[in-house]
């Protein structure tokens, strides 16, 4: 991994499969609350799936590449961990973000030796104009400005890597800062939330638990499979939210 080209390689190993077969993740952790006046509470548990394909993208090279995912996670009851669909009288608008794509061009991707291991970190700070305006959406927006801090870090064995295998077997961690989230009405309240999960690269979409594959069945069977081809923009949980509450 001694250029941009080659780490950017090993991680598209680790994170999916050079031969554009499906990868599945899950991962599954718990979020938690912070304000100035308020202890830290973990209101939810989170569980998740994301269903990835990569792709060379013809248009910049052999070393550039598309990931085409589609990603479902839903917030749990903290103690039971049964899927919530109520939360405080509020209706829970559970992730269904597809796509989720992630265009790829080589960079030196912050690597960190763990002697038999190698761990791929992958800060992403966010700031863009918030789907919801605080003007169109008073009680579901936190601000005009989306801002987000998304840390991953996914861990593949050395000597996986060293080998020739398209994709290697790989855990990940990921945590989330965001505002509160659109359907948890708490308007421009200071605080918002942090996501802390964990999980892995699974064999198989059939290696996710039963219980979130059901869900998934009754309700966006597409969401086993990757995409097939690239589309944009993405969608987010405040585009979602958007699109289920069109302002009036």
């Amino acid at each position: 991994m001694t250029t941009p080209a080659q780490s950017l390689r090993s991680l598209a190993r680790t994170r999916a499969s050079l031969d554009g077969e499906e990868v599945t993740y899950w991962w599954t952790g718990d979020v938690y609350s912070w304000s100035p006046d308020a202890p830290y509470e973990r209101l939810f548990g989170f569980e998740g799936v994301n269903v990835a394909r990569l792709v060379q993208d013809a248009e910049d090279g052999p070393d550039a590449y598309r990931l085409l995912t589609r990603e479902a996670a839903f917030y749990l009851d903290p103690g039971t961990r049964e899927i919530l669909e109520t939360w405080q009288d509020l209706p829970v608008v559970h992730v269904w973000n597809d796509p989720a794509n992630q265009k790829w061009r080589p960079f030196p991707v912050p690597t960190t030796d763990l002697g038999d291991q190698v761990c791929f970190s992958l800060e992403i700070p966010l700031a863009h104009p918030s789907p919801l305006p605080v003007a169109e959406y008073p009680v579901h927006s936190a601000g005009d400005t989306y801002k987000a801090l998304e840390c991953f870090q996914f861990f593949a064995h050395r000597a996986d890597l060293a080998g020739t295998a398209p994709g290697v077997p790989a855990t990940m961690s990921w945590t989330r800062m965001s505002p509160w989230l659109p359907w948890m009405a708490r308007g421009q309240r200071p605080g918002g939330l942090t996501f802390h999960c964990r999980g892995r690269k699974l064999g198989s979409y059939a290696e996710v638990p039963g219980r979130t594959r059901a869900y998934i069945a009754d309700r966006h069977p597409e969401f086993a499979h990757a995409p097939e081809a690239w589309s944009e923009p993405n969608e987010t949980s405040w585009t979602y939210f958007r699109r289920l509450h069109p302002p009036r």
